[in-house]
């Protein structure tokens, strides 16, 4: 696989291969900037890349917001092999990019982590940009964030960073859509998302609303979350769970011509907090590649009426067993 042309990632459709030969690709250097990163054969990967003489640099988040670690032994790894790894801007409270640069040519944006799990239980996507905009600005970044230097985007070319314009391409994404808007996000925890999505239902957009239920979602963001949801139905959107797979992604797509693929999820501390990075996609192909997963995904999904927040008992869902290893940051 080169990087000559914009292509999409679905998981666990596709699986580890794509991103696998992705890293394989690089012949000059390699950024890698991950919230968890665990996957043995990337690991392998971008070890023989080091080994090969490619320039190596890896930025490994090194707490989760509950405080567990899941990238200590990946990190004693590469430490050990000789690659130049290094734990993330500590100015973040959790840095959960994930974002892969090859030769500086050619960029991942996923929404997935480098864990077998991402690869094999949950939906999720990734896309690699080769757009020469895109691709300085991420390695800006992560210049950047390796040298702990504050850092704000002077200009906007299609690439989201929290904490700085998250939230505000977001909304303004969704306030282009005009016939209809597929959201497939697990949170709904930001009550300016929330506006824009209700006032493109009150405009007459079409708004389907694809979601995971409970699964991942810390007692504290159900509240919202589930209050979220509610309120969008009494708008008028169409609220569907998810019934093929968890959901982990975090994709928003615009009458058909337009999509938003990143990190964050709909969630205030997504915007305002932690580094995260989300992608506009525009290739045709892609957006009609995702735009098919999404209907499928909807096709085979339920009908959803979220219970009251404030009625625990009804919070029980057995669609999936508990997966406490699947937390939405």
């Amino acid at each position: 696989m080169g990087p000559e042309s914009p292509r999409v990632i679905v998981q666990p459709d596709d699986g580890v291969q794509p991103v696998r030969d992705f890293i394989a690709s690089a012949q000059k250097s390699l950024l890698i900037k991950q919230f968890t990163f665990t996957e043995p054969s990337l690991v392998e990967a971008v070890i023989e890349r080091h080994q090969a003489g490619v320039a190596v640099r890896v930025m490994l988040n090194p707490a989760r917001s509950g405080g567990d670690r899941a990238n200590d032994e990946t990190f004693e790894q590469f430490s050990d092999a000789g690659v130049n790894v290094q734990w993330s801007n500590p100015t973040f409270y959790v840095t959960h990019e994930k974002s892969i640069v090859v030769d500086d040519t050619a960029a991942l944006v996923a929404t997935f982590n480098l864990c077998e799990k991402y690869f094999t239980l949950t939906r999720d996507y990734g896309f690699i940009t080769t757009d020469p905009e895109h691709v300085a600005q991420i390695v800006e970044v992560f210049d950047a964030d390796w040298s702990h230097t504050d850092w704000e985007p002077s200009h906007y070319h299609g690439l989201l960073w929290s904490n700085s314009n998250s939230r505000y391409h977001m909304a303004k994404f969704i306030d282009t859509a005009e016939q209809r808007l597929r959201i497939q996000h697990p949170k709904y925890v930001d009550a300016v998302i929330l506006d824009h999505i209700a006032a493109a239902v009150g405009r007459g957009v079409n708004v389907h609303v694809l979601c995971g239920g409970k699964h991942g979602i810390s007692d504290w963001d159900i509240l919202d979350t589930f209050a979220s949801l509610r309120t969008l139905r009494r708008f008028g959107a169409k609220v569907r769970k998810q019934k093929n797979l968890r959901v982990h992604a975090k994709l928003v797509i615009v009458d058909d011509r337009e999509a938003l693929v990143g990190s964050m999820n709909i969630d205030r501390s997504a915007f305002d907090l932690r580094r995260e990075l989300g992608v506009m996609v525009k290739d045709t192909d892609a957006v009609a590649q995702l735009t098919q997963v999404f209907d499928a995904d909807w096709e085979s999904s339920h009908h959803y009426e979220p219970p009251d927040p404030l009625d625990p008992a009804k919070h029980t869902e057995n669609d999936f067993p508990h997966d406490p290893e699947l937390v939405h940051e």
